[in-house]
């Protein structure tokens, strides 16, 4: 990453955990470190896209990339409808959980089948979902924390 690229990743960062913690009351990453490294290199794989018509991801740690078997930059190039299957259902779902987070500032326990670069089909379970809002109530996007998954 060049030094712009990092210092906006790290910013970011910030507001992804600052966001999360005004939202739930509770830190994102119970019982680690907090920061920027820490994000990225925490074990749950945590995404987040901004505000397009049609959300294009800006966020992803190394676990996310890893299951999306995606690099930093093609992964910050996707739609985020992209990350499910095409399908009329999926896509429905997936949509009114972001509608959900967007009423109430995020949801809990939410779970769906989701699909890697190459085709891989996997479970995702456990996944918080949140709007993305810094100190001044700005909107800058949503993000997930996924608890758990299983390729399928």
């Amino acid at each position: 990453m060049t030094p712009h690229l990092l210092s906006e990743v790290q910013a970011y960062s910030q507001l992804l955990s600052e966001s999360f913690l005004r939202l739930t009351g509770r830190p994102i990453l119970e019982d680690l470190p907090s920061g920027a490294e820490a994000l990225f290199e925490a074990s749950c794989p945590i995404v987040s896209h901004g505000t397009q018509a049609d959300p294009i991801f800006c966020y992803a740690n190394r676990a996310a990339l890893d299951l999306w078997e995606m690099d930093w930059d093609s992964f910050t190039r996707l739609p985020s409808r992209l990350s499910a299957e095409t399908n009329t259902e999926t896509q429905a779902d997936r949509n009114g959980h972001l509608e959900e987070a967007l009423k109430h500032g995020f949801v809990e326990g939410l779970s769906g089948i989701r699909i890697s670069s190459t085709g891989r089909r996997f479970e995702i379970r456990d996944t918080v979902l949140w709007n993305v809002v810094d100190a001044q109530g700005v909107r800058h996007g949503q993000a997930a924390i996924i608890g758990g998954w299983q390729y399928l």
